[in-house]
């Protein structure tokens, strides 16, 4: 493993985040017996939280690495887009939501009861082709003045034009990170990076039974859509991040007990996607990402890795050598 000399600075690096955004709400409280109406729990609600999920989470995280941050994205004009931009704008980031009122917010709401989730309520509709193009017209505006794109794709319809927005960030040179989603890969071609989990990853290429056929299957997706980097999550067995020279680089999981992986993949591409714009080295950026994960699935819900606590994994990895 290799000495690290601490997270850069990274205060005067632009940020441009572009995705699916959406509220998250938390409701906890006791379970102390089963519905009569049906047999199911009832959920005696003592407190509620909301938290910004999907690429207002990413945005999060990029700005507690010490960036600073634009965030672009579709929603409705209503009260749950006024919360996303109000909570959002309260911690630095540049906020640029492009509204229409036949479009609704995408909520999603948890119930969780002793630690553990009972069920998730989902709402969101898809955006039409004028308020998509609004968007991109706005991306055309902010792009020049980034150091590095993220793409955050959780399927809800705001990047339908994202191999476009590629190809703008990359005629500029800027680096183009994307957290992907969906049976194939090919909108997101010539993308500086994608980071596919596992799952993701067999969804497009096939099923993989080991290391060999990862490999091989990793360097004909890369090759297939012309990207320069492919990171693959592995949950506890670490990240493998293979590139277009044929590379490849493995980093282990960090020893952490998972208590929650919602949004820990927001911490993954915020930190891979920010670092790419820094000076630092390939291998340090994905340790330095996967410290970042293993900090936020000892967290409830969607969370943040901060610099200090990056900072603190940092000096402990180095302490352990």
């Amino acid at each position: 493993m290799k000495h690290f000399t601490g997270m850069p600075d990274l205060s005067e690096i632009e940020i441009l985040v572009v995705g699916d955004v959406m509220l998250d709400q938390y409701w906890f409280g006791a379970v102390d017996r089963i519905s009569p109406e049906a047999p199911v729990p009832v959920v005696a609600v003592n407190r509620g939280d909301k938290r910004g999920g999907g690429a207002a989470n990413v945005a999060l995280n990029v700005v507690s690495l010490g960036a600073k941050c634009t965030l672009l994205s579709v929603t409705g004009d209503d009260a749950h887009a006024a919360e996303l931009e109000s909570m959002l704008a309260s911690r630095g980031i540049n906020v640029i939501f492009v509204k229409d009122k036949k479009y609704d917010t995408t909520v999603k709401q948890r119930v969780i009861s002793r630690n553990q989730q009972l069920i998730r309520l989902d709402f969101e509709t898809q955006p039409g082709v004028e308020l998509l193009a609004h968007c991109m017209q706005e991306y055309q505006d902010l792009v020049v003045n980034a150091n590095a794109v993220i793409f955050s794709d959780y399927g809800k319809g705001s990047l339908e034009n994202i191999t476009e927005m590629i190809g703008h960030a990359k005629a500029r040179g800027i680096p183009v990170s994307v957290d992907p989603k969906g049976k194939s890969f090919i909108r997101y071609r010539h993308a500086t990076l994608i980071t596919p989990n596992l799952s993701e990853f067999e969804l497009v290429v096939g099923g993989v039974i080991d290391d060999s056929q990862m490999n091989e299957k990793a360097k004909r997706l890369i090759s297939d859509i012309a990207i320069e980097h492919l990171l693959i999550t592995l949950s506890e067995k670490g990240m493998k991040l293979f590139s277009s020279d044929g590379s490849m680089r493995y980093s282990p999981a960090r020893a952490q007990e998972v208590y929650d992986v919602s949004g820990a993949g927001d911490t993954v591409i915020a930190c891979l996607g920010t670092l790419l714009a820094s000076q630092l080295d390939l291998e340090d950026i994905l340790d330095i990402s996967n410290i970042a994960a293993s900090i936020v699935v000892a967290k409830l819900g969607t969370a943040v890795a901060n610099v200090d606590e990056i900072g603190a994994a940092l000096a402990q990895s180095r302490g352990s050598l």
